[in-house]
């Protein structure tokens, strides 16, 4: 083989092995870059080379939606549930359900905490078969004449007058359970929703500064719960292997103790690192902002209370309102005042854009048009039982219901980037 000339480029450049040596500034030749083989590497292609991203951080990458704050997911399921509460209209708590369901699998994220919907799904009907065989078992205040069955009653002292065990179970008893457990049953769905669209983690980050120390405590426990029963998981495993009892009251004891064991010990370890890196510091702030702060926080939260049993009650409808909305402004202006207190910076915050603001106001608007149609024909959205008749589907509070569906279009779950095609390599060729 014909070695090339001095100056002249390789098959493959200047970078080839076969190129001439860079020269250098002095005069002199520096040495050619070798790999480990004594080769130079090759030049790379700008072409295979993905491009850098030279955005902010905070930006979510191309194919991505922007993501909405977890405080507007589940101020959308809340408000869905508490729709929920004004209604025992099956037909509507279907539709809540179907809504809710929807909502979810169209826009949840991948991520372990999603997968929880389903638990509460089977918790919901659990609740519901237990609310019917507690109406089977123990009978039911509302009378009926459709009888369906007659089971054998128990007598009972003078003292449980009013409860009964057995006895005639009729369809009316059974219709009025269903509704009063298909509520329920919407409600703890409805919070399944909110956990699944966004966890509770998450939630907490965004909690104001005079919450800070409560959010930190929580997001520890929620984190150190796993953790528990992945311990317990493998030691229950690794004893089945050797051949021990995990089960009953030693097995419980063998199990449970190695287990707490070592929740101490990374609740000890978590504990130096948080003090570490300065968890727990507080600014300086004068006594009389903090009495101002412990007031205002103490007040507004009793105004709530008040205010919130005001507009449940019908005695309270006039003074309701505004107590609630006074509580609600002295206890927001505590908590501001608190956060003075924690000095600290948030990484990658959640925040409100207009999708964020779309999915909670779509709630907020089920909520409001259900409670006012309660209000206006309570008949249509509470159908009765005596007589027992099928119950009706009201117009305008089913398409209430439907304004639910808002998030499915406007923050459906974003799919990821589809990669480019990979480029064959190029083959070398002989030189």
């Amino acid at each position: 083989m014909r070695e090339a000339p001095r100056g002249a480029a390789g098959p493959y450049g200047t970078g080839h092995r076969d190129a001439a040596p860079r020269r250098t500034d002095s005069g002199g030749t520096a040495p050619r870059r070798t790999d480990s083989r004594g080769t130079a590497p090759r030049p790379t292609d700008s072409r295979d080379t993905p491009p850098r991203r030279t955005g902010p951080r905070d930006t979510p990458p191309r194919g991505t939606a922007p993501g909405v704050h977890a405080g507007a997911w589940w101020l959308w399921a809340l408000a869905l549930g508490t729709g929920a509460t004004r209604t025992t209209n099956p037909v509507l708590l279907a539709l809540l359900l179907t809504v809710s369901g929807y909502v979810v699998v169209t826009c949840r994220p991948n991520t372990p905490s999603a997968r929880s919907y389903t638990a509460f799904v089977r918790l919901a009907l659990a609740v519901l078969v237990i609310r019917l065989f507690f109406a089977v078992a123990l009978g039911s205040p509302i009378p009926g004449t459709h009888v369906l069955a007659t089971l054998p009653e128990v007598p009972l002292p003078h003292w449980a007058q009013g409860i009964r065990l057995g006895g005639r179970v009729t369809a009316e008893a059974l219709l009025f359970a269903l509704y009063d457990g298909l509520k329920l049953a919407t409600l703890l769905v409805c919070v399944g929703a909110a956990n699944a669209l966004a966890a509770p983690a998450r939630l907490l980050k965004s909690l104001p500064g005079a919450l800070y120390e409560t959010g930190v405590a929580v997001v520890v426990a929620l984190t150190f719960a796993p953790h528990l029963v992945a311990d317990g998981r493998r030691l229950r495993a690794a004893r089945r292997l050797r051949g021990r009892p995990d089960r009953g009251v030693r097995g419980l004891l063998h199990v449970g103790l190695p287990v707490l064991e070592g929740a101490l010990e990374r609740s000890v370890a978590l504990a130096a690192a948080m003090d570490a890196r300065g968890y727990g510091r507080t600014a300086e702030v004068a006594p009389a902002v903090r009495r101002t702060t412990a007031a205002l926080t103490l007040g507004g939260l009793l105004g709530v209370c008040a205010g919130t049993y005001g507009l449940l009650t019908a005695e309270g409808g006039g003074y309701g309102l505004p107590v609630l909305l006074a509580g609600v402004a002295a206890a927001l202006a505590g908590l501001w005042l608190g956060g003075r207190r924690s000095v600290r910076t948030r990484y990658r915050p959640d925040t409100w854009n207009p999708r964020s603001w779309l999915v909670a106001g779509s709630g907020v608007a089920v909520a409001a048009l259900l409670a006012l149609a309660a209000a206006r024909d309570p008949d249509a959205l509470h159908p009765g039982v005596l007589p027992l008749v099928a119950p009706a589907l009201p117009l305008w509070p089913a398409a209430a219901v439907l304004l639910g569906l808002v998030p499915a279009f406007a923050a459906p779950a974003a799919r990821p980037a589809a990669l480019p095609a990979a480029r064959p390599a190029a083959r070398k060729e002989p030189s």
